[in-house]
């Protein structure tokens, strides 16, 4: 753990001016009218300027885009942590393991798919704590039980090992996928010196920059729930959503899924009549309720995270909270640029562009 005293006024002056140079909702809708090789233009009259003239010469079109937005995310990162001192340093280079999950699951279901290495590389994103040889010895392995067993040691190889038995049963990545997020959020929750069967409202500091932190995370969890609660329900298979449930959050218990997935109207419903989320996220709560898709649904839900994790910095805007909004903010950045790009690639129209993206 770092020593010494935290900073978060000046990381948080960063962060503001980083938050300032994001894209707006205006340009994803300037981007959508452009093809592949007009958006890598239009990026490089931005703050990507860097990463588009350094790959320039050796990617073009959609790769071209997919490492520049890669590499300038992880740069993004790599700079919070340079700016952050003490606890505000460890605070956030443990939610940055995120990354390391994202990764994790991008290998595995590309070797679930039999993708080209080459190809799984491109959606990597290199801003956790997993090293670059680790990551390079799991893209040359070709099964999963391989990439597990690369990393042993690391605090991800025993939920990946507990749960391969029921992969091979169900030949579905979704116990695979669930142990990294349960582990991520675990650990987040212990450094917070709090166990995840721990954090209930009544039990919350209710002031104070950790207090929401903790609430944060909360919501985090809250959200992950739901959106893995209709994912499996939609999915028609026969899996126990409460089999996936990720302990911590405070909406649902492990009975309140088995009842709600059946019933999306209920779903969102129960999101509302919380007091946290009710009072704090209407206009989120209102595009949950017009979501007629799976798709839909789940950018509701990134829309609904935004919208809280912005409200609760603007409650303590000199803590960790303004970093994990511009985290957010920022992933939310790269993933609508992603998706335009790709949308262009393989044709499709505006409109089935913009269902894509994350806009609030």
């Amino acid at each position: 753990m770092s020593v010494g005293a935290s900073n978060p006024e000046y990381v948080n002056a960063r962060v503001r001016s980083r938050r300032a140079s994001l894209f707006a909702d205006e340009d994803y809708r300037k981007l959508i009218r452009m093809g592949p090789s007009e958006i890598a233009r239009f990026m490089e009259e931005t703050e990507y300027e860097r990463e588009i003239n350094a790959l320039g010469t050796r990617f073009s079109g959609v790769d071209l885009i997919e490492y520049a937005l890669n590499q300038n995310l992880a740069k993004h990162f790599d700079d919070l942590l340079e700016w952050s001192d003490g606890r505000l340093y460890d605070l956030i280079s443990r939610y940055l393991r995120k990354f390391d999950v994202w990764n994790l699951k991008t290998i595995i279901r590309g070797i679930y798919t039999d993708t080209d290495s080459e190809e799984i590389e491109t959606d990597l994103i290199r801003a956790g704590e997993l090293d670059d040889r680790t990551l390079d010895r799991l893209l040359e392995v070709d099964t999963i039980e391989d990439a597990i067993e690369i990393l042993s040691g690391t605090l991800f190889y025993e939920p990946l090992s507990g749960a391969y038995a029921e992969f091979e049963e169900t030949d579905t990545l979704v116990a695979l996928e669930n142990a990294l997020d349960r582990e991520f959020y675990e650990h987040l929750l212990e450094d917070v010196g709090q166990s995840p069967g721990q954090l209930q409202p009544q039990t919350l500091p209710q002031e104070g920059p950790m207090g929401r932190y903790v609430e944060f995370l909360q919501a985090e969890i809250d959200f992950r729930n739901a959106r893995n609660a209709l994912r499996l329900a939609r999915s028609g298979s026969d899996l126990d959503p409460a089999a996936y449930y990720i302990d911590g959050g405070v909406l649902f218990d492990e009975s309140d899924l088995n009842r709600l997935v059946a019933d999306y109207d209920e779903l969102v419903d129960h999101i509302a009549e919380n007091k946290r989320y009710g009072d704090r996220l209407t206009g989120a709560l209102d595009r949950l309720r017009d979501a007629d898709s799976l798709i839909q649904f789940e950018h509701a839900l990134d829309a609904a995270l935004l919208e809280y994790a912005d409200t609760l910095s603007s409650i303590y805007p000199v803590s960790i909270s303004a970093v994990l909004s511009y985290i957010l903010a920022k992933e939310r950045e790269v993933e609508n640029i992603r998706a335009i790009a790709r949308g262009r690639e393989v044709g499709l129209t505006e409109s089935e562009i913009e269902e894509e993206l994350v806009i609030l």
